[in-house]
């Protein structure tokens, strides 16, 4: 049923109950006006028993048709207040739907966006870690050609290790000459840096003098120096140890002219 209808039907409802209430207003009005006669006696005649006197019913008034007007025109306009209120919140309804999906599309946006930033900083990082060990195993390389370029080569004999020896003194502040090294070099082992005492007191004792410059075990632990092999056998390492020993004790290799 539309609105215009049921407003139709309020009207002509209205209409009929004003026009009973005018109805019931003037029978009572008969009822009332014949209750209250005079109270002088009256001899009704036959024809005014057999029927009551007619009564004129109320025709509606203007007055009547202006309020079931105004009754329907309140209740038109609530009916369409009404109408507007649903049509409103059903509006309300699906905006506050299109926000909430516009917001979790937001939302996944902005975390995608942040897991791509994410992704990127970490190929970034990682691109550049790997750049940064690149340049530090070329720097590597390079300090390392440098080195080997700027250290003099030695041969690998009995000149060269006393010369080799003799700038690791040098660097080390270790005193000593060619001439005293190679002195006591050839007095000792005759130049073979494999060379062992198997018959002094030191072997008797388990600890045999070894190398080119026959130094005992726990003398070239002590005088060891830093930068050279531990193999008591190297030329190198055997020679810079004894020399520093003889330094620390008779001033030089040089002064060294019998066993030590």
């Amino acid at each position: 049923m539309t609105v215009a209808t049921f407003l139709d039907q309020f009207r002509t409802a209205g209409t009929r109950r004003l026009s009973a209430i005018g109805i019931a207003a003037v029978t009572g009005t008969a009822t009332l006006a014949l209750g209250f006669a005079p109270s002088e006696e009256i001899t009704p005649t036959a024809s005014a028993q057999a029927a009551p006197a007619p009564v004129k019913l109320s025709a509606q008034t203007p007055q009547d048709d202006d309020a079931a007007l105004r009754a329907g025109n309140l209740l038109e306009q609530s009916a369409v207040s009404f109408q507007k209120a649903r049509t409103d919140a059903a509006e309300e309804e699906r905006k506050a739907a299109a926000d909430e999906m516009a917001a979790e599309k937001n939302e996944a946006h902005r975390q995608a966006e942040a897991e791509r930033q994410a992704a990127e900083k970490q190929a970034a990082e990682k691109q550049a870690a790997a750049e940064r060990t690149a340049e530090q195993q070329a720097a590597d390389r390079s300090h390392e050609r440098e080195q080997r370029q700027a250290a003099p080569s030695y041969p690998n004999n009995l000149d060269g290790w006393i010369r080799e020896a003799l700038a690791i003194m040098e660097r080390e502040g270790i005193p000593g000459s060619y001439e005293g090294i190679h002195r006591n070099i050839i007095r000792e082992s005759s130049g073979d840096p494999r060379a062992i005492n198997t018959w002094d007191i030191n072997a008797r004792n388990g600890i045999p003098s070894k190398g080119l410059l026959q130094v005992i075990p726990p003398t070239f632990e002590a005088y060891h120096v830093e930068g050279t092999s531990w193999d008591i056998y190297d030329p190198v390492a055997n020679i810079v140890a004894a020399c520093n020993y003889a330094a620390d004790r008779y001033g030089s290799m040089d002064n060294v002219y019998s066993a030590y």
